[in-house]
């Protein structure tokens, strides 16, 4: 028997769901992508572009409005309660592509920083805060990168050519910790419409596309947390809960 999303999660730190998007609406979701980005390229600060080539954006749910409502489909909520409990909540959108001709790498990390609204009082003091695109980044509390699961849906089909993810399995096991002694690595090969489920605290990385591919390797990049609630007087910079 195949265990089950959660399971894998709990065990590995990370499942790929299959088909989870058919093409007409991964087609639907890259048009509108592609007229955003390009509409708004040159004013938002949130856009990353080399030589009219995207490769990034912070801030997806401003420039994106459709990101807020796209993971709301019965099998992500499903699998995201089932992971995080019923009070879970969106908290972060982000987009990423390797563009045939501007690719880029990705060293070993864990994803280790959240958006907050700006702190205030002992908060402030405590945490070293970082603005990137004009929202306020911290270093999150252990709990609260344990209470949290990221969705990554690819938007094209992931091969050996185009920069696929690296995973270090069980590694969300060993809290902010970088190591790549968890247990095997992975790489994450995986079609269009697909969905990778991780915990950010999964050791990952991802090396340049292949010279002379055509491949894109967009992603959306979902995070989700467990709670409204965080310590030490932060809050969310958004916090977005399901509405079906």
């Amino acid at each position: 028997m195949t265990d089950s999303a959660q399971d894998q999660i709990e065990q590995n730190g990370f499942a790929i769901l299959a088909a989870v998007f058919g093409d007409d609406v991964v087609d639907q979701i890259l048009s509108q992508l592609s007229v955003i980005m390009d509409d708004r390229m040159e004013h938002s600060e949130s856009i990353r572009a080399r030589s009219g080539a995207v490769y990034a954006a912070r801030n997806v749910l401003e420039v994106f409005p459709p990101a807020a409502d796209i993971w709301q489909t019965p099998r992500l909520l499903q699998v995201i309660g089932e992971t995080l409990g019923p009070d879970f909540g969106l908290v972060r959108v982000l987009y990423f592509d390797k563009p045939p001709d501007r690719t880029w790498t990705l060293p070993w990390h864990k994803d280790l920083t959240i958006t907050v609204r700006r702190p205030t009082g002992n908060a402030a003091e405590q945490f070293k805060i970082r603005d990137k695109a004009g929202v306020p980044h911290v270093d999150a509390p252990l709990e609260v990168l344990e209470s949290m699961l990221t969705l990554r849906l690819h938007l094209d089909e992931v091969t050996s050519e185009n920069g696929p993810l690296k995973v270090v399995t069980g590694s969300h096991r060993s809290g902010k910790r970088l190591t790549l002694d968890d247990g095997p690595q992975k790489t994450i090969c995986v079609n269009r419409g697909d969905v990778l489920a991780m915990r950010p605290l999964v050791s990952h990385s991802s090396a340049r596309s292949v010279a002379g591919t055509t491949r894109h390797r967009r992603i959306l990049h979902f995070e989700f947390s467990g709670t409204l609630q965080l310590p030490h007087g932060l809050q969310w910079y958004r916090f977005i809960r399901p509405v079906i």
